[in-house]
């Protein structure tokens, strides 16, 4: 749908922009758990966007019949593709050590295996979703839906995704708030405090705080945070902040029915035309218009 609908707004009509591939590891037919044979399109190729789905059964089995797979992955991670593991796919990512002292996620169920083989990497289970360094995790279906959704807003543009989402997402009901993604990759630096510092914006970004007080509970002065923070990130804390809070909002926007005085509250701005003026800097569209977006004929 994104392939077309971005070939369409590129003036292709409806042409297709992107050429999807469904490849196996030795370019021959799959079949799957349930004993249906899946056609594929070939072997394992050069790729800008990778999608590792979710598979059933044992991984030791899985990895040992196609060895190919984990080079390959390390292959494609190096000359700039982007990988996506959904649920168990994860596992791939995991196992060909790209994930490595960074932060991921996997299906509710496979937690504790998933820790016990590979605990040089960051497993974290209250999150569905993450990002770090081109490499993202989705903890199962739906999640993984969001996943794809805000892909298609890095490459086709917001006007896609919205397009998309509203095509294919109005009634999926999740039971968590969507993750923020494009974060993850600002956590690769080696500053455990400042790390820690992130940690706590994430959980108290619509708070009333202010920023020297967070330095100096974390025994810096507010010119030494400042430094850090930005050295670490390359964000200065304020716009980390703001980005924090305008992503929450556009997950509102387009997920609820909540006026915009009451998410401009819910984020952490108590004046809504001050939120409004911001969301507009960091989106080009006001907040009315983002949502009305949502709401437009396809």
């Amino acid at each position: 749908m994104a392939s077309l609908r971005y070939g369409k707004q590129m003036g292709l009509g409806l042409q297709p922009l992107f050429e999807t591939r469904l490849v196996s590891p030795d370019g021959l037919p799959v079949s799957s758990f349930s004993e249906t044979t899946l056609a594929v399109d070939g072997p394992l190729e050069q790729a800008d966007i990778i999608v590792l789905p979710a598979f059933w059964d044992d991984f030791d089995a899985q990895s040992q019949r196609y060895p190919q797979v984990m080079p390959w992955l390390r292959e494609q991670h190096a000359r700039g593709a982007v990988l996506c593991g959904e649920a168990s796919g994860v596992f791939w990512l995991a196992a060909a050590g790209l994930l490595d002292g960074k932060e991921a996620t996997t299906y509710w169920r496979l937690f504790e295996e998933f820790k016990q083989r590979f605990p040089a990497v960051t497993l974290t289970q209250d999150k569905h979703l993450t990002d770090a360094d081109n490499l993202y995790c989705a903890g199962g279906p739906v999640s993984a839906c969001d996943l794809y959704i805000y892909l298609i807003e890095r490459f086709c543009g917001a006007h896609v995704a919205q397009a998309v989402s509203r095509d294919i997402l109005y009634e999926v009901q999740r039971s968590y708030t969507p993750g923020r993604m494009g974060f993850g990759g600002q956590k690769l630096h080696q500053d455990l405090l400042i790390l820690q510092i992130q940690r706590w914006l994430e959980e108290h970004f619509s708070d009333k705080f202010r920023f020297e007080d967070v330095a100096r509970e974390h025994g810096m002065s507010i010119r030494n945070f400042m430094r850090r923070f930005q050295a670490a990130t390359g964000d200065k804390p304020l716009h980390y902040l703001q980005r924090l809070r305008i992503e929450t909002a556009k997950g509102l926007l387009s997920g609820s029915r909540k006026s915009i005085k009451a998410i401009s509250y819910e984020v952490g701005y108590d004046d809504a035309s001050f939120f409004a003026r911001l969301f507009r800097q960091h989106t080009g569209l006001s907040p009315n218009a983002y949502r009305q977006q949502f709401a437009q004929e396809a």
